[in-house]
C-alpha cells in the first residue's frame, strides 16, 4: 500500500486565478462555455479570448454531431444567441460532406436575425464561398417566420441584412410568408405592429409633448390588450408603461405572470432582477404592483427547480471575480434553491460564514440581500466552516479558487469522514472557464443561466 504516492484523481492544472484546479474534458468545457457566455468580457476573459477559446475547443473535438447539438440546445433551450452564432459560423466549414448539415443550419435558427448574425460572422472571418448546406438550411428556416417576424428583424443598415440573406439563399415562398418575402425584395416591407414601430409612429404624429404622451398611451393599450407585445419586450418596458400608461399596469402584470408566456419566452431568470432595479427607482402604487408581479413571475419561471429530500447547503461565492452580472445570476439562483429546499446558506470569499435568511421572503428580496464582498476565493474555508452533515452541497461559483494551496477534494473528504456522510456535491459553474475545484468523478457538473 502506498503511503506517499497517492492515486491521481482528475487532470490537475492551474486555473485563471493561478490556483490549483482540475481540467474539464473538452466536451464539458465547451458545453459550459456555451451556456454561460454572452460573448462579452468577463473578469478572467475578454470577448475576443472567448471566441478564440470556443474555436480552439471546436478544433479539438472530433465529434461534429456533439458540437451541432450543443449549439442547437444552447440557442433553442437556453436562449443563448451570440455564442451560438459563433459556433454556427464555424460549423459551416466543418460540416462539408455531412448529410445532416442542412438540418443543422435550419434548426439553429430561432429568429430571422440569427441568419444575419451567423452570416456576418462567417464573412468577417474571411471564409468563402458560402457552403450550399448553409444556404439550403437558411432557405428552409424562412418557413418558420411570418410577415411580422420578417419585418421586425430586417437588420437594415447592418453589414448583412435580411434582404442580403434572401438574395443569397433564395427561399421558396410558402403561404405564411410569400407576401412578406415579395415586399422584402421590393423594399416595401415595414414593421407595423411591433412596440418599437408603434411608439415611433406615435412620436412622429404628435405635435406637442402632451399629444405624444396620449398617443404613446394608446399604442401601449393596443399592444397589451391585443397581446401583440413580446414577453421580453414587456419586461424591458415596464418602466415606460408605468410612465406613459399607468392605467394599463394591471393588464401588463397579468401578462407578466402568464405561465404559458413565461415558458415560451426563454427569458433568463436574472432579467427579472434587472427589471426590478429599474422599477424600484420610481416608487408609487403602480410600481409596487409591478414589483409584486415580478416576484410572482420569477417563482413561476423557476417552478421546475427540484425539491430534495434531506438537508441541503447552498454555498455562494461572493469573491471579487464574481462581480457584475454574474453576481445577480448567482444570488438569484441561491435564493431560488433556498426557498425550494428550505436549505442552509453559506457565503464565502477569503473566508466562509453561514448566513440567515427568511424563507418566507420573496425570491427577489432574498437575492437582493446577498451582498458580494469582493476579495480572494478560498474553497478550503467552506469545509472548515461546515458544522453539520448535509445530504448535498451546491456550490455556485466561477470555480476560480486560489487561496489555501492544493487539496480541496481532500478537504471535502475529511468533512465527509468527520460527519459520517457521503454528501452529493454539485459544482455549478457560472462562467465556463474550463476548470473545476473538484475532479469530475466526484461531482455533478452543472452550468448555465437558465
Amino acid at each position: 500500500m502506498s503511503k506517499y504516492n497517492e492515486k491521481t484523481e482528475g487532470t490537475r492544472t492551474e486555473n485563471r486565478a493561478g490556483g490549483p484546479a482540475y481540467k474539464e474534458n473538452d466536451k464539458l468545457h465547451f458545453a459550459s462555455l456555451l451556456l454561460t457566455s454572452f460573448v462579452k468580457s468577463q473578469f478572467y476573459r475578454t470577448e475576443d479570448e472567448t471566441v478564440r477559446e470556443t474555436v480552439g475547443l471546436m478544433n479539438s473535438i472530433d465529434d461534429k454531431e456533439f458540437l451541432a447539438k450543443a449549439a442547437i440546445f444552447a440557442r433553442n433551450e437556453y436562449g443563448m444567441r451570440s455564442i451560438s452564432h459563433v459556433v454556427a459560423g464555424e460549423m459551416a466549414e466543418r460540416l462539408k460532406g455531412a448529410n445532416w448539415s442542412k438540418r443543422f443550419f435550419e434548426k439553429v435558427i430561432r429568429r430571422p436575425d440569427d441568419m444575419s448574425e451567423i452570416m456576418a460572422y462567417y464573412l468577417r472571418h474571411g471564409k468563402k464561398p458560402v457552403p450550399n448546406s448553409l444556404k439550403k438550411g437558411f432557405a428552409k428556416a424562412f418557413d418558420k417566420f411570418d410577415e411580422y417576424q420578417l419585418a421586425k428583424y430586417r437588420s437594415e443598415g447592418k453589414d448583412v441584412s435580411l434582404i442580403d440573406i434572401v438574395n443569397l439563399v433564395h427561399p421558396r415562398p410558402i403561404e405564411r410568408n410569400a407576401n412578406a418575402l415579395r415586399q422584402l425584395v421590393e423594399g416595401t416591407l415595414r414593421s407595423r405592429n411591433t412596440w418599437e414601430s408603434k411608439l415611433t409612429e406615435a412620436g412622429k404624429q404628435a405635435e406637442t409633448e402632451e399629444e405624444k404622451k396620449e398617443l404613446k398611451a394608446e399604442s401601449w393599450k393596443e399592444l397589451i390588450e391585443s397581446k401583440r407585445i413580446g414577453y421580453f419586450a414587456l419586461l424591458r418596458n415596464l418602466k415606460n408603461i408605468l410612465s406613459d400608461a399607468p392605467e394599463l399596469i394591471d393588464q401588463a402584470c397579468e401578462l407578466l405572470t402568464d405561465e404559458k408566456l413565461i415558458e415560451n419566452s426563454l427569458v433568463l431568470p436574472f432579467r427579472y432582477r434587472t427589471a426590478l432595479g429599474e422599477i424600484e427607482q420610481l416608487g408609487g402604487r403602480g410600481s409596487r404592483r409591478v414589483i409584486q408581479a415580478l416576484s410572482d413571475a420569477i417563482d413561476i419561471s423557476c417552478k421546475n427547480v427540484p425539491q430534495f429530500d434531506g438537508d441541503t447547503l447552498v454555498v455562494l461565492d461572493v469573491s471579487g471575480s464574481m462581480c457584475g452580472r454574474v453576481s445577480e445570476i448567482a444570488s438569484l439562483f441561491a435564493a431560488i434553491l433556498i426557498k425550494a429546499n428550505d436549505a442552509d446558506l453559506m457565503t464565502f470569499a477569503e473566508r466562509a460564514r453561514y448566513r440567515s435568511v427568511n424563507p418566507s421572503d420573496s425570491t427577489l428580496s432574498i437575492a437582493k440581500s446577498l451582498e458580494f464582498s469582493g476579495g480572494g476565493t478560498n474553497f478550503f474555508s467552506i469545509f472548515e466552516t461546515i458544522n453539520r452533515k448535509y445530504d448535498r452541497i451546491i456550490i455556485l461559483s466561477d470555480m476560480q479558487g486560489w487561496m489555501g494551496g492544493q487539496g480541496v477534494p481532500k478537504n471535502y473528504k475529511q468533512y465527509c469522514q468527520k460527519y459520517g456522510v457521503n454528501s452529493h456535491l454539485y459544482s455549478f459553474d457560472l462562467q465556463g472557464y474550463g476548470t473545476l475545484m473538484f475532479p469530475e468523478s466526484n461531482v455533478y457538473c452543472l452550468a448555465g443561466f437558465s
